[in-house]
C-alpha cells in the first residue's frame, strides 16, 4: 500500500449547484455587475464589506485574471461578506443575495437570469470581459441592470456603463482618487456615462437608496389623468426650453417620466415637485436632466445585419443610378458622437472600391446633434480602445491610426463628415439627399411628432433615396412615400408623389419630381434641349478644360482634349501627368500645387505640343478653386490654341536659327535630365514607401506586444495581490498555531514520511538537543532524555498501518510524558508523515507514588 496516500482526497461542496433557472425574461431581483482590473481586490473588499445583509441583489464580479493561473478571488472574497462567494458556472442560474466571481480564461455572458461561460477568441491581449457582460447585463435586465467599475487599468467597462445606462439602468464608477489604478474610473467619468461617482465602501448605500425609491408615475395615463402630475412635467418642460432653448413638450410623455425617475432616485427627491423646485434652486440639474434626455450612446457599426444590407443592396443600388459618378449626399441626425457617421462613410469607401474603383464616387456625409459637446468630441474623431470588439481588424487597421489610449479616425475619413449643431425638430432640413440615416431616435417622440417629421424626410430624399430607421421604427401611415427595400431591416426608398402635399414644418414650397441627379424637373435633365445644347457649345465652341485634384488626378473633361491628352499605354491611369502629350506634361510639372497656393491664375502661353507628328502652339490656364465649397482644393486647367501660319506644320530644321537650334538642343537635354530625375525620385519614393510599410508592419506587432504585455501585467497584479493576501493569511495562521501550541505547554514534533525532522515546538526543546538548524535531520540523528529506543520504530508502524499508538516513558531525571504517535494529514486528506506529542505526567505520576505509600494494597495503574 502506498504510504503518501490512504484516501480519496475530500470534495468540497459549493453553496450554490448549477442549475437552469426558469425565470422568464429578465431577473425579478436586481443584477450588479462590478469591473475591476489592477487594484480591484482592495476596492471589491471594501464594496462587500458594506453590502447590508439580505440586500435582495445579485453581483457577478468581472475581473482581468490570468488566464493559465487558478484564482482565489472567491475564497478570498469570502472572509468579508456573509453571503455565498462562488465561482460562476456554465448555465448557472443567479440567486439573490448570492456573489459570482468569473473564472479564469473565460468571458461571461447572462441570459433570461442564467449565466453562460464562454470561450475568450484570445487569451491575451486586447480582451474586454467587463464589457462584454455589462453588455449582455443590459440586455437582458434593462431598467434593472446596475454597472459598477471599480479599479483598473485601461478602459474596460466604459461601453458597458454605457450600454446600461441607455437602458435605464444604474451606473456607479470609483471615486478615482480612492483606486489603485485610476484608468478605468476616469476613462467611464470622461464618457459622461457613470451616475455615482464615490469610494467604494460608499457605493452600496447609494445602490440601496436608488432601488428603494418609490416611482411616482406607473404609467403615462396615470401621469395625465392627475392633474398636478402634468402640471409639473410642463413646468420642467418649460424650464428646460428656457435653459437649453429646445422644446421637448412632443417628446414621448413614457420617456421623458422615465428619465426625470431616474433623476430623482440619484437625488433621493420625493415626487416630481418636488424635482421641479430642485430644478429652481439648481439650474446645473437642468443641464444634467438636459444630457439624460439625449441618450447620447452609440457604437461603430451597429446592428450587423443592417450594415450588411447596405453594403451588399442600398449603397450598391444608388451607385448604379450615376454611371458616371457623383458625389452623393447623406445626412446623419442625432450622430451622438460620430460613430454612426463614420460607420458610413468606412462603408461607402468599401463599398466604391469594390464595386466600380474606376468611377469617381465620393460623399458628403452631414452628421448632426441637439448636443453640441457630442459633436465636438466626433469632430475629434478619438475613441478608445474598446472600439476594437465593434470594428473588423482589417477595418481598423486601414481606417484608424492608434494613439495613445485609442485610435484616431484617419483624415481622409474625417474629411467626408461634416458635423454641426442642428435641431432636428425645428431646424429646415439637409436636402436632395441621396441617404437619411436616422436610427432609434423617432422611438423617444410622440406620435404628432413623429408625423410631421417623416414627410420632411421624404421632402430632403432626392429621387430613390434611401431612409435609414432603427429596428423599433417604422414609417406609420406614409407607406406612400416610403417603400421598404428590406423586410428584415429598416431600410426604405422614397416614393415619389404626382404633387407634394401641404405638409406642417416646411418652409418651402412643393418641388416637381426629381430627376436622377436630385434636380428638379419632370424629365430627366440629359434629355432637355438645355443641356444638350450646352453639351454642343462646349464640344464645339468652348475652350478644352479639365478639372483636377491636387495630386493631379482628373475628376471632370470639358470639350474635346484629345489633342492634349491621350491614355498612356499599360494600366490605365487617368492622372493628368500620366496622360499629357509631349510638351505639355514637361510644363504642367508642379504647376497645379503652385496654383492652389496662390488666388490668382498661372498662365503658361507659347507651348509647343507634340500631336501625331504635328506641332500645335497652346496657352495653358491653371487656376485654383475656393468656391464653391464642393470645388474646394480642386484645379481648373484650360487648354486654348494659338492661331497662327506657323503652326499647322511642324518647322523644318533648316528654317531654324543657329541660336533656336542651340536654345532647343539645352532644352531637350534639361528634359532628359529632368526626367532622369524624376525617375529616381520615383525609385526613392517607391522605395520609402516600401520602408514606410515595413515600418507600419513593425509598429503593428509592437502595439500587440505592447497589448499582451499590458493585458499580462495586470493579470499578474491582481494574481501578486492574490498571492499577498495569501501569505499575510499565512503568517497569521502560524503564528496564532505558535502561539497555541506553546500556550499549551505539549512538547510536539513533526515528522516527514522518512522521518526526519519538519518542525518542533519549542517545549520540543526540554526533551531533544533540538536547534533551529537541525530541520531536515533524521528522528534517529537527535539525542533524547527519553528511554524510549523504540520511538522511530512505532513512527514507521503508525505511518504504515494509520493506527495511533500512545506509551508511557520516562526520562533519565526523573520525569514522565504520555507519548502519543498519530498521522499527519493534509487539508486534501493525504498523509504526510507523523505527529509526535509529549504530555508531561510527572505530577501524575508523583501522586500516584504517594497513594501507593498510603494505601500499599491497592492498584494504582498509570
Amino acid at each position: 500500500m502506498n504510504k503518501a496516500v490512504r484516501s480519496s482526497p475530500v470534495t468540497a461542496t459549493t453553496f450554490i449547484s448549477p442549475a437552469v433557472a426558469s425565470a422568464q425574461p429578465g431577473s425579478e431581483f436586481p443584477i450588479v455587475g462590478i469591473g475591476c482590473s489592477a487594484g480591484g481586490l482592495e476596492a471589491l473588499e471594501a464594496f462587500l464589506s458594506h453590502v447590508p445583509a439580505s440586500c435582495g441583489m445579485a453581483f457577478v464580479i468581472i475581473q482581468h485574471l490570468d488566464p493559465t493561473h487558478s484564482s482565489a478571488l472567491a475564497e478570498l472574497l469570502q472572509r468579508v461578506t456573509p453571503m455565498p462567494v462562488v465561482e460562476a458556472g456554465d448555465r448557472m442560474a443567479l440567486l439573490p443575495d448570492c456573489v459570482y466571481v468569473i473564472p479564469p480564461n473565460k468571458d461571461l455572458s447572462l441570459l433570461h437570469g442564467v449565466l453562460y461561460l464562454i470561450e475568450p477568441v484570445e487569451q491575451r491581449g486586447l480582451r474586454l470581459p467587463i464589457d462584454f457582460f455589462l453588455r449582455s447585463l443590459a440586455d437582458d435586465c434593462r431598467e434593472k441592470a446596475i454597472g459598477v467599475v471599480l479599479s483598473g487599468m485601461g478602459s474596460d467597462g466604459m461601453l458597458g456603463l454605457g450600454a446600461i445606462k441607455e437602458k435605464s439602468g444604474l451606473t456607479l464608477v470609483q471615486e478615482p482618487q480612492s483606486a489603485k489604478a485610476d484608468s478605468m474610473p476616469k476613462s467611464a467619468i470622461r464618457a459622461g456615462v457613470a451616475d455615482i461617482v464615490a469610494p467604494p465602501e460608499s457605493l452600496p448605500g447609494r445602490i440601496v437608496s436608488y432601488l428603494h425609491r418609490q416611482p411616482f408615475a406607473e404609467l403615462p395615463a396615470q401621469v395625465e389623468a392627475q392633474a398636478d402630475l402634468q402640471s409639473s412635467l410642463d413646468k420642467i418642460i418649460i424650464l428646460l426650453r428656457h435653459r437649453s432653448g429646445n422644446d421637448f413638450s412632443l417628446y414621448k410623455t413614457s420617456t421623458l417620466y422615465r428619465r426625470i425617475e431616474r433623476r430623482t432616485a440619484l437625488l433621493q427627491i420625493d415626487g416630481i415637485a418636488g424635482y421641479v423646485a430642485y430644478l429652481r434652486e439648481n439650474p446645473q440639474e437642468l443641464d444634467l436632466l438636459f444630457k439624460e434626455l439625449l441618450i447620447g450612446v452609440t457604437n461603430f457599426f451597429r446592428d450587423p445585419a443592417l450594415w450588411e444590407f447596405l453594403g451588399t443592396t442600398a449603397i450598391p443600388g444608388l451607385l448604379a443610378d450615376y454611371p458616371d459618378g457623383r458625389t452623393l449626399r447623406a445626412w446623419v441626425p442625432a450622430c451622438s458622437s460620430g460613430e454612426e457617421a463614420y460607420s458610413l462613410a468606412i462603408l461607402f469607401k468599401e463599398v466604391v472600391r469594390r464595386l466600380v474603383p474606376e468611377r469617381h464616387f465620393s460623399l458628403q456625409i452631414y452628421a448632426t446633434d441637439l448636443d453640441v459637446d457630442a459633436v465636438d468630441k466626433a469632430r475629434r474623431g478619438f475613441f478608445p480602445r474598446n472600439i476594437a470588439v465593434d470594428i473588423m481588424p482589417d477595418r481598423l487597421a486601414r481606417y484608424f491610426t492608434e494613439e495613445d489610449g485609442g485610435y484616431r479616425v484617419n483624415k481622409d475619413i474625417r474629411e467626408m463628415v461634416v458635423f454641426a449643431p442642428h435641431n432636428i425638430i425645428s431646424d429646415p432640413p439637409f436636402t436632395k439627399l441621396d441617404l437619411l440615416s436616422c436610427r432609434n431616435l423617432l422611438i423617444y417622440f410622440g406620435p404628432e411628432l413623429q408625423k410631421r417629421l417623416l414627410p420632411q424626410f421624404h421632402y430632403a430624399l432626392a429621387r430613390n433615396g434611401i431612409l435609414v430607421l432603427g429596428s423599433a421604427e417604422s414609417v406609420g401611415d406614409f407607406t406612400d412615400c416610403f417603400a421598404p427595400l428590406d423586410g428584415k431591416v429598416r431600410v426604405f426608398r422614397r416614393v415619389e408623389q404626382v404633387s407634394s402635399p401641404s405638409w406642417s414644418g416646411i418652409s418651402a414650397a412643393p418641388r416637381p419630381v426629381a430627376n436622377s441627379s436630385g434636380e428638379p424637373g419632370q424629365a430627366d435633365y440629359r434629355e432637355s434641349v438645355e443641356y444638350l445644347t450646352d453639351q454642343l457649345i462646349q464640344q464645339s465652341y468652348a475652350p478644352a478644360a479639365v478639372l483636377v485634384n491636387a495630386d493631379g488626378d482628373i475628376l471632370y473633361i470639358s470639350g474635346r482634349t484629345g489633342k492634349y491628352l491621350e491614355p498612356a499605354a499599360g494600366k490605365v491611369n487617368i492622372n493628368i501627368h500620366a496622360m499629357a502629350r509631349e510638351g505639355l506634361r514637361d510644363a504642367l510639372t508642379g504647376v497645379i500645387r503652385n496654383a492652389l497656393r496662390q488666388s490668382e491664375a498661372i498662365v503658361l502661353n507659347g507651348l509647343e505640343v507634340d500631336n501625331d507628328g504635328t506641332t500645335q502652339i497652346v496657352n495653358l490656364t491653371v487656376q485654383g478653386l475656393e468656391k464653391p465649397d464642393l470645388l474646394r482644393n480642386r484645379v481648373l486647367i484650360v487648354f486654348s490654341d494659338v492661331k497662327s501660319g506657323a503652326a499647322g506644320r511642324k518647322p523644318r530644321k533648316g528654317q531654324a536659327s543657329e541660336r533656336e537650334t542651340t536654345l532647343l538642343q539645352e532644352l531637350n537635354q534639361t528634359r532628359e535630365a529632368l526626367r532622369t530625375t524624376q525617375e529616381e525620385m520615383q525609385s526613392s519614393l517607391e522605395e520609402v514607401k516600401s520602408a514606410n510599410e515595413e515600418l507600419q508592419a513593425t509598429n503593428e506587432e509592437l502595439t500587440t506586444s505592447k497589448e499582451e504585455l499590458q493585458s499580462m501585467n495586470e493579470e499578474l497584479q491582481t494574481v501578486n495581490t492574490e498571492q499577498q493576501t495569501r501569505v499575510d493569511e499565512m503568517t497569521w495562521v502560524q503564528n496564532d498555531m505558535t502561539n497555541l501550541l506553546n500556550s499549551t505547554e505539549i512538547a510536539t514534533i513533526f515528522l516527514d514520511n522518512e522521518m526526519k525532522l519538519r518542525r518542533f515546538t519549542t517545549h520540543a526543546t526540554h526533551l531533544f538537543k533540538l536547534i533551529p538548524g537541525d530541520v531536515g535531520r533524521a528522528l534517529s540523528d537527535i539525542v533524547s532524555d527519553l528511554d524510549y529506543p523504540q520511538l522511530r520504530d512505532d513512527a514507521l508502524a503508525v505511518l504504515d498501518t494509520l493506527i495511533f499508538r500512545e506509551k508511557t516513558v520516562s526520562t533519565g531525571d526523573g520525569r514522565w510524558f504520555r507519548v502519543r504517535v498519530m498521522p499527519y494529514r493534509t487539508h486534501e486528506n493525504m498523509i504526510n508523515g507523523v505527529v509526535i506529542t509529549f504530555i508531561d505526567i510527572t505530577e501524575i505520576k508523583r501522586l500516584e507514588g504517594e497513594l501507593r505509600k498510603l494505601n500499599p494494597g491497592a492498584d494504582h495503574g498509570a
